[in-house]
């Protein structure tokens, strides 16, 4: 029995272990970029990224044990059903209780971790990220501020900044236009030839200092405008302080909450007082939590055994299919019962535990029905077969004609009744070589019209093959990434769906329109996984060797496949122009309709600060600042025109106006109702009130404020380009879209890259199969997004150019693949 033991869990432990690791993955990809510019925009150690990522594991590891546990239980038992050594198991006289019995282990041993986790280091983990968080924000924040664009995280201030020269430990502005808007309707204005920035009270992580020098203030009384004071300062200090953001933190939105430990928990959830009660039922959710995800690792198990025993011809494929599924209605069952639980309809109790309930007793039944073939052990057996027959694949003789006819291509000498000559492999069969038939033509009826097509004898019969095979696992590949992702996206936006009563037609809208988005992130990924498997399996059934003993190259064998991932990448690129960019902004927009926000528009006619367009040296930089603007009617009220001169910026004209209208017929605008005053050093050189006025040098047409605001995956590569060249005369920070309009490239590229690397990947493996080269993917992957989050977000603070911040992953793991393939012996 021990034997029987060990051999169970050391299979259901690994597939545990790579389920775990899968699961992370998918839910860490959301975060990644985050992470990334966060840590690149604040200039953090290489220890505050590791801590950052160590802070958010917790959390994410509170969902993934369970359904790792899952994963574990109806792979390895559906791998070993399908072997039929469950059947020779339970011949010896191992009982279903001892099945469970065995896989409690690793039950109760996740159930465990899954506890301290929950108790200890999710809430510890929690506090120690917004502290990190707010550090990291707050003393490298002078790092975030671009030239020329407008910065407006300072609170009650807008900061407008020429030039912008790194230093150590901070950064240098010159030309510094500084405007306090706790009136917007009447902003004082600071300027400044030369200022820094640092924090002046280490205790308090969102105070900061402003150091100007030769600066001067502007000041007006709304209420008379003929009033009008200027001070100059040689050097002076503003304090600043960073305007809290809401949803700034890219952990849960209730991290607050999930960073109280258990006894704070307890003590909130027992708070009296009716003002005191939605946050009690809040904390009492949260403390039931803790403990229902952690003990569902046991509830899993009671419905996990009795399936994976009965998956026995469907494999793996059944079980990986079971694992989405059952994942999918136990989350969904949980996040119901919890947005139940805050709306009042459940109690706290009821609502996080409902689901535990439910499965418990429907794998209790399962259990049951186990010893005599009940009626859904049958159908899952049914469907397990289903899959089977689905997922059959190219019969392995077939590969053995690919390679007599790719020796000898002529198809003279192919046998009367349609067979190729008799051929063996060395070391393949002692007996007599029997003819093996030739691929039907209605099976190839794709490949002969290419080769016609482009007159070339590519492909030919081992190509196709080859081709087939890295097809069919791209398209599973893709298939699984794709589920797993909308999966996990409903489970976090089920509570919104809740609490906003979306209709379920919307939600629907949503996820299909999120699936483009999902096939053109991870195609890479799946040409990677897909290579990796492909060649593995012909390296673990001796294919490969056969291949070689013909005397064909390596380098021959691959050709086919770096093909198709070079039309992957073509794909990919045309799919970015055309369908993508579509979908993104309907997806946006059911989005924003889940979450309860107001229907997305794509101009940004609310923009209170807008830089004017200079279109010949000499010509003065202007700055306009709005309370509102009507883009219908072409109206903007209470406007403030700045002038400054071009080579030292300071400011010598100022132009306010109650209501300004654009006039067609003249095309000017009108200003009503207004004043301008002109300056000479730091006096006023002149006023002038008027009550209609034009000043036809101010050459903006109408247009050019109603910029189109667009993300760059929500435009396609030429519109992303104008957008740029037109977003870049009106103070809008285009660094972050120069960089995505050349990852619009560097991206496709990335698929055939991928392809590249895996095959001196996939031949180190061995005989390992396709696990590992599952654990191979995750690993690069994880490698390839983190060092392209990397690149991308110092591109996006110009520390690189925008060309090199996009194509450095491409170049790195372009070289190393090629290096690691010319290495591999052919």
């Amino acid at each position: 029995m021990r034997i029987f033991t060990r051999y169970i869990l050391r299979e259901v432990v690994s597939y545990a272990l790579l389920g775990g690791v899968l699961f992370t993955f998918v839910l860490f990809m959301r975060h990644l970029d985050e992470i990334l510019d966060l840590v690149v925009r604040d200039s953090a150690s290489l220890s505050d990224v590791l801590r950052i990522f160590a802070y958010m594991l917790p959390n994410t590891l509170t969902v993934t044990i369970p359904t790792a546990v899952l994963a574990g239980i109806l792979l390895g038992l559906s791998r070993l059903a399908a072997d039929s050594e469950i059947t020779a198991m339970r011949a010896c006289g191992i009982g279903a209780l001892s099945f469970v019995r065995i896989v409690s282990i690793l039950s109760f041993t996740a159930l465990a971790f899954g506890l301290l986790n929950a108790l200890y280091f999710v809430p510890s983990a929690a506090r120690n990220l917004l502290n990190l968080e707010d550090q990291l924000k707050s003393s490298q924040a002078s790092f975030e501020v671009q030239p020329r664009v407008f910065y407006e995280n300072f609170k009650n201030y807008v900061l407008y900044v020429q030039d912008v020269h790194p230093t150590a430990g901070s950064a240098a502005w010159r030309h510094v236009f500084l405007a306090d808007i706790t009136q917007p309707a009447n902003p004082n204005v600071t300027t400044a030839d030369q200022a820094f920035v640092a924090n002046s009270d280490p205790s308090d992580s969102q105070s900061l200092r402003m150091h100007m020098f030769n600066a001067g203030q502007h000041q007006y009384a709304p209420t008379d405008p003929s009033k009008y004071d200027i001070s100059t300062f040689s050097d002076t200090y503003v304090p600043l302080q960073l305007d809290s953001q809401d949803d700034t933190h890219i952990s849960r939105m209730n991290t607050p909450l999930q960073a109280l430990s258990l006894g704070e928990l307890w003590q909130r959830s027992h708070a009296a007082g009716p003002a005191k009660q939605p946050d009690a039922r809040a904390a009492r959710i949260e403390f039931n939590i803790r403990f229902s995800y952690p003990f569902a690792c046991l509830v899993l198990t009671l419905i996990g055994v009795p399936l994976g025993l009965s998956s026995r011809r469907g494999g793996k494929s059944t079980g990986f299919v079971l694992t989405l599924l059952l994942v999918f209605v136990y989350y969904l069952l949980a996040e119901l019962g919890v947005g139940f639980a805050k709306s009042g309809k459940l109690s706290p109790l009821l609502g996080v535990w409902g689901a535990n309930l439910i499965f418990a007793a429907f794998g209790s039944i399962l259990l049951q029905q186990l010893a005599g073939g009940g009626v859904l052990l049958n159908l899952f057996s049914s469907l397990g077969a289903w899959l089977a027959r689905t997922l059959s694949h190219i019969a392995p003789q077939r590969l053995v004609a690919a390679v007599s006819r790719l020796a000898n291509p002529d198809p003279s000498v192919a046998e009367p009744n349609g067979s190729l000559p008799p051929y063996t492999a060395p070391g393949w069969s002692d007996g007599p070589a029997q003819p093996l038939p030739l691929v039907r033509s209605r099976d190839r009826t794709f490949f002969p019209r290419i080769r016609r097509l482009f007159k070339t004898s590519f492909p030919l019969l081992l190509d196709e093959y080859v081709m087939r095979a890295y097809a069919a696992n791209f398209a599973l590949s893709l298939g699984a990434f794709a589920i797993l992702i909308l999966v996990f996206t409903f489970f976090e936006l089920i509570g919104d769906i809740i609490h906003n009563q979306t209709p379920f037609v919307i939600v629907g809208e949503y996820l299909f329109n999120l699936i483009p988005y999902i096939v053109n992130t991870v195609t890479p990924l799946c040409s990677l996984l897909a290579v990796l498997v492909t060649f593995g399996s012909l390296n673990r059934t001796s294919e490969l060797t056969a291949m070689k003993a013909t005397g064909i190259s390596l380098y021959r064998v691959v050709a086919p496949i770096l093909v198709l991932a070079a039309m992957l990448a073509v794909a990919l690129f045309a799919f970015d122009e055309s369908y993508l960019p579509a979908a993104n902004r309907r997806q946006e927009q059911y989005r924003a309709e889940i979450k309860g926000k107001p229907a997305q528009t794509f101009l940004r006619p609310d923009r209170k600060w807008i830089s004017g367009q200079t279109d010949k040296a000499g010509d003065p930089a202007r700055i306009f600042s709005y309370q509102a603007f009507d883009p219908d009617h072409d109206v903007f009220a209470n406007l403030t025109v700045f002038e400054f001169d071009p080579q030292s910026f300071t400011l010598v004209r100022r132009i306010f106006a109650t209501s300004v209208r654009w006039d067609p017929n003249v095309s000017s605008w009108i200003f009503d109702n207004g004043w301008q005053r002109s300056f000479a050093g730091t006096t006023v050189s002149a006023y002038q009130p008027f009550t209609v006025d034009t000043f036809p040098e101010i050459h903006e047409q109408p247009t050019y404020f109603k910029k189109e605001y667009k993300q760059s995956q929500e435009m396609s590569y030429a519109e992303l380009s104008r957008n740029i060249a037109d977003l870049s005369q009106s103070g809008f920070n285009t660094v972050p879209l120069r960089v995505q309009l050349d990852r619009k490239i560097a991206e496709p590229v990335i698929t055939l890259v991928m392809a590249i690397l895996a095959v001196p990947f996939a031949l180190s493996m061995g005989k390992r199969g396709g696990l590992a080269g599952i654990a191979t993917a995750i690993a690069v992957a994880i490698a390839y997004l983190g060092v392209a989050s990397l690149f991308s977000n110092l591109g996006d603070i110009s520390t690189l150019p925008p060309l090199l911040a996009a194509w450095s992953p491409d170049l790195l793991f372009g070289i190393a693949g090629a290096y690691l393939l010319l290495r591999t012996p052919t």
